[in-house]
């Protein structure tokens, strides 16, 4: 390795960097290959950060990878010439590195370390990046995963260049990816929510990835378990509701969805993890977001929680007093808490002590682990967050990095502090600038503002401030440029917030704050020093340039500054030394055109002496004094600079090229002053870039975002050099200097956090002369002012941050106007015109201080005007508030408006018009809100109200507080009676084809029913015309609807039905509604009627009331807004509570429509003839029957006088007089009582006739309300039948979901059972292999003594046993390392190559001469040595084999038993597609019928309801028929128990019979025992040889004494019973009648019975035919076999019946042959 700042490239670049590689398109001078740049040293930090071995780390930076000596702390540098550093992974055990670039297809190269030599390229399908790479352990194995489109985990034999196995995770982003130390098969792959273990499984020389998900707890800290919600363990069902599916079911979900599908109820959120580490026992410790740690067992997977042991009382206590002692520690060091006792684990370190682990507390703990509790303890106090912990090789230094940038070094064995190894920035480099003379130190600054001070020759920080901590500062300081002055060691950063910090760097090693200049409110955006360090032009925003004075010992003076229109793209300065003048070149952007603007303005040495002379009163520039001048350009540009001789470069934007202008008239257009550019050079470069001039401007440097350095000879323009120090992927270039004596070049990138230092490494002598001889030049003209600035630096105090001292007192007039101000009288509504703005901000800017400045010398210059003004003033606010007081006391009519008394109207009339503003605004809002609501209105009215074809309304009782509402009805679109009229025609359609059916398979009964069957089916019609109602479910049939249209409940079986069924109750349901609506029309009319009525009878009511002179308030009915819902549409003017807004022009048509209304009114009242019929008259001409009340009869005039002074004449009129009057009180009275009954009979008619209104409302509510009850009832039909087709359609989803995951486990099952038999097929093979190798080795062992059989026998002996005798060194190679917990590692077949290499290399012990047998000659020992080698290589060589075969049988083992699980999970899919089969049968077969049941119609005799979960629904028929069949089987038992009584008494009379005829024996034995014993003659004896007959006659003659008598009274008995035996007979034959007749009855009960089981048959033909179809249709094969069973069954029991019906037929038979047998046995003649 050599000294820091050594470089070295890598990739597939040119070698070591050159830039004598030509780019598209670049053009080289003659010289450039002699011209080239190296990187000197890189400075950046990463958070990627390792050991290479066991004394360096390594870290990417930009396109670098940095390697640093943690006892030297020697940096070397790696360049990756294709760009920046992608992905990153160090291997300390190998001392290798591996890295990916940031390229389309990018690849990862290999490098070794200390030699930085490339080992491999590893070349993938990836297309855009590599996130992560990670080494194993041991072994030659690389894992890595991709980023976006591919998301491709792949594990890499980084040796042999071979890609062992990958798999793709679409969508996975991962944060962590390592090897399991103790098992290189094993991978952790985690994310930011999950992780999961992936084994990598080897068959001989394949590999596979198994995927291990592991099941994180939630965020609460609770394990859950996992349920499958997709194959759930078992089948829930309802009994009401049927099957309960899947979630997957229910959200319609088939494909792979269904199978990942969770709720967001279902969801938890788990821990995030952070960071995880393995263990010896090959487990994993998990640290989590949420504070907890985690230990993960990979084998099993479970997770469980580590918690710290219980810690004693008295240790407790001393623990305590530890943490109060540390938080009252740290309030004073930062005055922030830090809570331990639920920290969040960020980096984590395992070894032998146990488990380290650190967070944003900044402390490293111990964690001790026994089981699940562990101990912790404090290792060491970093006091900076935290993000990575990382041992050594060794085990004997444990890295600490911190997210700022600094990377400490702790040896746990020895307990000490942690040293500082690395003190980088965690920012990225903003800028770099070198300090003067510009050969010896460089400074930069990051956006954090921390400024860095570097060594020049090899990078080494020398000191470093960071403003962005300075006490008191800021709370978020953002740097925004920086620049180094030349004429002394300070250094200028500005800020966002519009600050210039200037630093004191003459002592490098403590940098100090010197001062501060707040310029202005707007950021500063760069910062720019002129050559001989005089001025120093700081570039704002908003196109504000300042001008400040650059040398301390003016106090870094503001001079002016310059305000620009147009926007500023950037700036340039160029010294001229011999007119002692300084250029500054201003980029503009011209908005309106395509164009570029320069603005070259001149500073002359004089403006820092006499600035007065070149400012005016605000501190702006005065153009006239600075010189300005303008060019217009005709490209756009983004960077120009300018060199001395009028020539300006400028970097094109619209195209990638360099343009040359020389400001000159000649190179104007005529028409546009626009100047042309005389050359355009071809830059090759990506995106915006900016151009930067060398000292000595003979080097032009170009850089672009794609972050290539290219440096131009000015006069040429051909490329001398190009250097790829940054990439397109890292923003680019941000910044570059050329230091002042042209050796070094600094380049720092925009996001990559780099700052490379570049020097020249071959370049010509003249180049490097002219640049020396610039540079002490230039000194020469600075080294007098940096020897006087320095000191004066040197001598500044180091500023504090102190907010009084930027705040300008304010004027001391401020002060002597208060007591003035306060002496004056002000009113409410002066206060508000002359109030102060006493608001003062904590600091000022340059520019506030500047126009405070100014405000303040105006006001001492015109003091004694402004006091008289005052004095004025206070004199006439005295004569204005007199006058406005006097006002006040004079009356309403001579009051002067207050306004009148405002003397400003300047400020009456723009208070008028702010207030007509206000006004229009307002107006204008008003107008816009009543828009919206009119819009609005417009959406409901039509949306609710025109789209009704019938209007919501309400009709109220008159007396009872009951109100009906009719149903708003829709108008049915068309697409909705389209669909009806459908369904309606389909139905006809299925009705006719149904007929048709019964008419071409039905047959008529041979036989006619009887008589008495005929009426039983007569009542059977009208029960089941009673019970169609409940069959039906509702009763919409009484209530308008048409229920014969619907489908019987019972048929509902297939799903066009049942939709069918649906749009059918949609339309019952509308037509209810109408036959309602209808009603409702009727009774609203009639109560519109019986309204017109009573306002008919009040105004009788009320002339009657007038004339009986009665006021009590009349009952007057009106309609409601609910009975008329069309008022609420319109506005009535009575509604409006506020005044009417009118015009002018409205106004005055009113008046005038008002004055015409008086002048009509007067002329009516001047009528003569009017008022002549009211004097006489009473104004009317007659006198009605009505007005009969109103009339009186005048007195006699003489009725003043008194009674004793009249006449005769006057008494006589007198008594006419009160006869007259009392007639007419007997009218009047009569009259009265006629108009009260007329008033009492009005009254009860309006009673009596809204009373019957009421009764009319009372059935209209009933009939509502019986109309909702059936709306319901069909809407619950509808309800029913959409769960159904919804639980048929999630049967159905549910079918194809796991029909997918059948297929998707057969392609498993089939893919799996092609690697068993392939595996299968290598194992056999292998064992060949194998047992070959073993039949090798035993054959050396066994031809050992014949290939020394030359040798003597006891020499041969030892040979043998030096044959057998083996190495030590191999039993030590398997001893576990001392400081490594990771010491027992897994053997596998990859060791053999290491093993056998180690054993070879023990072998050359045992080789050497030493060991020989004495007298054995040395040739035989060489061939013996090379015998015993052999002979070891074969047993290395079995023994690989063996374990090769081992883990080819586990592979095997594994595959079966894989296998043997996807065979129970297809066994379940059918197992449940199955029962899904069985589910959708049960659906369509037991369906879900609704009844009506009247009000105990069901009597229960206890409350518990009975269990009808096994009842079945079946039809009434069947009940009946059931019921006929076990009263015949009945009477046939009754009948054959009467023919066992009567046999019995038939029996019985046998048995008399018998007995009568023993006795009958007994005595005529006695009787002829007497014969015997009868003496008679030889004549008796002789007659005894007569016929028998004779004989009997004869002796019947001979004994009986009447013997005619006898004869005629056995003929008699022989009549007798003749006629009993013939009554019998018929008897007989009338039984046998009835019993044929009850026969016949039988018969054509069966007939009937078979034709109805014939017509049974041909339906279930149909249905069976139907069901046949849905069977092949649903694929039913499966339940094939039971349904044929039950099948064959059935036809079984059929045919039964029908021998049956046979045998009965045979009977049947029988008895007619034995009824005509009996007929012809008794009536023989018949």
């Amino acid at each position: 390795m050599e000294a820091a700042g050594e470089a070295r490239s890598a990739g597939p670049g040119p070698a070591h960097g050159e830039p004598g590689a030509e780019g598209p398109g670049s053009r080289r001078c003659p010289s450039a290959e002699e011209t080239s740049l190296e990187v000197r040293w890189v400075q950046g930090f990463s958070d990627k950060i390792g050991f290479v071995n066991n004394h360096t780390v390594c870290y990417p930076c930009g396109n670098y990878i940095l390697f640093v000596d943690v006892e030297t702390k020697k940096k070397t540098v790696l360049e990756c010439q294709t760009g920046q550093v992608g992905a990153f992974a160090v291997n300390g055990n190998s001392k290798v590195v591996a890295f990916s670039d940031r390229k389309l297809n990018p690849f990862i190269y290999i490098y070794t370390f200390p030699e930085l030599n490339k080992l491999t390229e590893l070349k993938g399908n990836v297309q855009l990046d590599y996130t992560l790479l990670a080494f194993s352990f041991t072994g030659p194995y690389l894992a890595s995963y991709s980023s976006i489109p591919e998301f491709v985990l792949s594990v890499w034999n980084w040796q042999e260049n071979i890609l062992l196995c990958s798999e793709s995770q679409p969508g996975v982003t991962a944060t962590f990816l390592s090897f399991n130390p103790m098992n290189w098969q094993q991978l952790c792959f985690v994310n930011e929510s999950s992780l999961t273990i992936w084994n990598i499984e080897r068959n001989n020389e394949d590999h596979y990835l198994k995927q291990n998900p592991v099941k994180l707890p939630d965020e609460e800290g609770s394990l859950s378990l996992h349920e499958d919600l997709f194959s759930p363990d078992s089948h829930s069902e309802n009994p009401y509701y049927g099957p309960v599916m899947p979630i997957s079911a229910i959200a319609g979900l088939v494909g792979d969805e269904a199978e990942t599908f969770m709720p967001r109820d279902v969801i938890k959120p788990s821990v995030h993890p952070t960071v995880h580490c393995w263990t010896a026992t090959s487990d994993i410790y998990m640290g989590c977001e949420e504070g907890c740690i985690l230990a993960i067992n990979t084998e099993t997977l479970n997770v469980s929680f580590l918690q710290q042991s219980p810690i004693p009382e008295k240790r407790r206590s001393v623990l305590d007093l530890l943490s109060y002692l540390y938080r009252e520690v740290q309030k004073k060091k930062d005055g922030k808490l830090k809570d331990l006792e639920r920290r969040v684990v960020l980096s984590m370190a395992f070894c032998k002590d146990g488990l380290y682990t650190a967070g944003s507390e900044g402390i490293v703990f111990c964690y001790r682990i026994k089981g699940l509790q562990y101990e912790m303890t404090v290792c060491v106090d970093i006091s900076q967050p935290i993000s990575s912990l990382i041992f050594s090789p060794d085990y004997t230094i444990l890295l600490i990095v911190t997210k700022q940038g600094t990377i400490y070094t702790y040896k746990p064995a020895h307990d000490g502090e942690a040293v500082k190894l690395l003190d980088a920035c965690s920012s990225c480099f903003l800028s770099a600038d070198f300090l003067t003379p510009g050969n010896k130190y460089c400074v930069s600054v990051a956006i954090s503002g921390e400024v860095q001070i570097w060594l020049l020759e090899d990078g080494t920080c020398l000191s470093k401030l960071s403003l962005g901590i300075e006490e008191n500062i800021t709370a978020s300081f953002t740097a925004t440029a920086m620049a180094c002055c030349p004429s002394s060691n300070s250094v200028a950063v500005g800020t966002k917030r519009g600050e210039i910090y200037f630093i004191d760097v003459t002592k490098v090693e403590a940098p100090r704050v010197v001062h501060r200049i707040f310029l202005s409110k707007s950021p500063v955006l760069s910062l720019h020093y002129d050559q001989s360090g005089q001025f120093l032009i700081a570039r704002a925003a908003e196109g504000h340039i300042f001008i400040l004075d650059a040398r301390p010992s003016k106090l870094f003076q503001v001079l002016g500054y310059i305000v620009l229109a147009d926007e500023v793209l950037g700036l340039s300065v160029v010294s001229d030394f011999r007119h002692d003048l300084v250029e500054v070149v201003v980029l503009l952007k011209v908005a309106e055109v395509q164009r570029a603007r320069l603005e070259i303005f001149c500073l002359p040495s004089a403006l820092t002496t006499d600035n007065e002379k070149y400012v005016n009163e605000q501190g702006m520039l005065k153009a006239s004094a600075i010189k300005m001048e303008q060019y217009d350009l005709d490209y756009p540009l983004s960077s120009a600079v300018k060199l001395k001789d009028d020539v300006v470069y400028g970097y094109c934007t619209c195209a990638p090229f360099i343009c040359k202008y020389h400001l000159s008239e000649q190179n104007m257009l005529k028409d546009l002053s626009v100047f042309l550019s005389e050359k355009r050079t071809p830059s090759n470069q990506l995106g915006p870039g900016f151009l930067c001039l060398s000292p000595n401007s003979r080097w032009l440097a170009s850089a672009a975002e794609d972050g290539v350095l290219f440096i131009y000879h000015t006069f040429t323009m051909d490329v001398l050099a190009q250097k790829h120090c940054h990439s397109y992927q890292g923003g680019g270039i941000r910044s570059m200097v050329f230091s002042l004596d042209g050796q070094f070049i600094l380049v720092n990138g925009v996001y990559d956090g780099a700052l490379v230092c570049l020097k020249w490494k071959r370049i010509k002598k003249i180049e490097v002369k002219e640049a020396a001889f610039h540079w002490r030049s230039l000194l020469a003209i600075l080294n007098k002012s940096i020897c006087n600035e320095n000191a004066v630096l040197k001598s500044m105090a180091e500023w504090q941050f102190d907010p009084e001292s930027t705040l300008e007192s304010l004027p001391e007039e401020k002060f002597e106007e208060a007591p003035e101000s306060s002496s004056v009288e002000l009113t409410e509504e002066d206060r508000s015109f002359t109030r102060l703005n006493s608001a003062i901000t904590s600091e000022m800017t340059w520019i506030d201080q500047k126009m405070k400045k100014v405000i303040r010398e105006e006001t001492q210059k015109f003091a004694n005007q402004k006091k008289e003004l005052k004095m004025g003033i206070k004199k006439l606010r005295k004569n204005i508030q007199r006058m406005m007081h006097e006002n006040e006391q004079m009356p309403d009519i001579e009051k002067l408006e207050q306004q009148e008394f405002n003397l400003d109207i300047e400020e009456q009339e723009r208070l008028q018009a702010e207030a007509e503003q206000e006004v229009a605004r307002l107006r204008k809002e008003i107008d816009m809100e009543n828009l919206a609501n009119c819009y609005l209105q417009d959406v409901i009215k039509r949306e609710c109200w025109d789209s009704m074809c019938v209007k919501g309304r309400a009709v109220k009782c008159f007396h009872i507080a009951c109100e009906v509402k009719n149903y708003p009805l829709k108008k049915r679109s068309e697409v909705e009676l389209e669909t009806l009229e459908k369904v309606l025609q389909l139905k006809k359609i299925e009705a006719v084809d149904l007929k048709v059916r019964k008419e071409i398979v039905e047959m008529e009964p041979e036989t006619v029913l009887p008589q008495e069957e005929e009426e039983m089916e007569e009542e059977e019609v009208v029960a089941d015309d009673s019970a169609s109602y409940c069959l039906v479910g509702s009763l919409s049939s009484q209530y308008g609807g048409d229920t014969s249209i619907l489908y019987h409940q019972f048929d509902l079986h297939t799903r066009e039905q049942k939709v069918n069924q649906i749009v059918l109750l949609q339309d019952i349901i509308y037509k209810v509604k109408t036959a309602f609506n209808k009603e409702f029309d009727t009774v609203a009319q009639q109560k519109e009627h019986e309204i017109a009525r009573v306002k008919e009878r009040n105004l009788r009511i009320r002339e009657i009331m007038a004339q009986l002179g009665v006021e009590e308030e009349i009952w007057e009915p009106a309609l409601t807004d609910d009975e008329i819902p069309e008022r609420a549409l319109i506005v009535q003017d009575s509604e409006i509570k506020v005044e009417k807004y009118l015009t002018p022009q409205e106004k005055a048509k009113a008046e005038m429509l008002a004055k015409l209304e008086m002048e009509r009114r007067l002329a009516a009242l001047d009528n003569e003839r009017l008022r002549a019929l009211n004097d006489m008259m009473g104004g009317v001409l007659e006198v009605k029957k009505e007005d009969i009340l109103k009339i009186d009869i005048p007195p006699p005039p003489f009725i003043s006088k008194p009674e004793s002074a009249w006449n005769e004449e006057e008494k006589k009129i007198f008594r006419e007089y009160e006869k007259k009057v009392e007639e007419l009180n007997e009218e009047k009275e009569k009259h009265r009582r006629a108009l009260e009954a007329e008033l009492k009979k009005l009254q009860a008619s309006i009673q009596e006739t809204t009373q019957c209104f009421d009764k009319t409302m009372c059935k209209l509510f009933e009939r509502k309300v019986n109309s909702e009850m059936v709306i319901y009832q069909e809407e619950l039909k509808i309800i029913n039948i959409l769960y159904s087709l919804l639980l048929d359609e999630e049967l159905d989803t549910r079918e194809a979901a796991l029909h997918h995951f059948l297929k998707k486990k057969r392609k498993e099952k089939v893919k799996s059972t092609k690697t068993i038999q392939c595996t299968n097929r290598k194992i056999d093979a292998y064992i060949d292999t194998y047992e070959n190798a073993i039949a090798e080795d035993k054959m050396l062992e066994s031809d050992f003594r014949k290939d020394f059989a030359d040798v003597p026998a006891y020499i041969l002996d030892r040979l043998f046993k030096l044959y057998r005798r083996r190495p030590r060194t191999q039993k030590m190679k398997m001893l576990p390392d001392t400081s490594s917990p990771y010491g027992d590692h897994s053997g596998s077949a990859e060791d053999y190559k290491e093993a056998l290499t180690l054993l070879m290399k023990a072998m050359d012990e045992l080789d050497k001469p030493e060991h020989m047998p004495n007298g054995l000659d040395p040739s035989l020992w060489d061939r013996f040595c090379l015998a015993r080698r052999n002979k070891m290589e074969s047993e290395q060589l079995v023994k690989w084999k063996a374990l090769t075969l081992a883990e080819m049988q586990a592979f095997l083992q594994r595959r079966m038993d894989d296998d043997e699980k996807m065979k129970s999970e297809i066994g379940h899919i059918f197992q449940e597609l199955t029962w899904l089969r069985e589910e959708k049968m049960k659906l369509q077969l037991n369906l879900t019928v609704q009844f009506l049941l009247k009000q105990g119609q069901v009597e229960l005799e206890s409350t518990e309801l009975p269990d009808f979960t096994d009842a079945i629904l079946i039809n009434k028929t069947v009940i009946e028929e059931l019921n006929c069949s076990i009263m015949a089987e009945g009477e046939k038992k009754v009948a054959s128990m009467v023919e066992c009584k009567d046999f019995s008494k038939g029996i019985f009379q046998l048995e008399w019979e018998h007995k009568k005829m023993k006795m009958q024996i007994e005595d005529l034995k006695q009787k002829a025992q007497d014969i015997l014993t009868l003496r008679i003659s030889k004549d008796h004896q002789l007659g005894n040889l007569m016929s028998g007959r004779s004989k009997i006659q004869l002796s019947n003659f001979l004994t009986v004494l009447n013997y005619d008598s006898r004869i005629t009274h056995q003929v008699s008995m022989m009549e007798q019973t003749l006629s009993v035996i013939d009554k019998l007979h018929k008897k007989n034959v009338k039984n046998c009648q009835k019993i044929i007749k009850e026969l016949e009855k039988c018969i054509s009960l069966k007939k009937q019975a078979n034709y109805e089981l014939s017509l049974e048959l041909k339906e279930k033909l149909v249905s069976v035919s139907e069901r046949k179809h849905i069977f092949e249709a649903a694929d039913t094969r499966l339940v094939s076999e039971k349904i044929a069973r039950q099948r064959y069954r059935e036809i079984l029991k059929q045919k039964q019946l029908q021998d049956d019906v046979r045998e009965q037929k045979e009977q049947f038979k029988v008895l007619r042959a034995e009824a005509e047998r009996l007929r012809s046995r008794i009536f023989p003649t018949l």
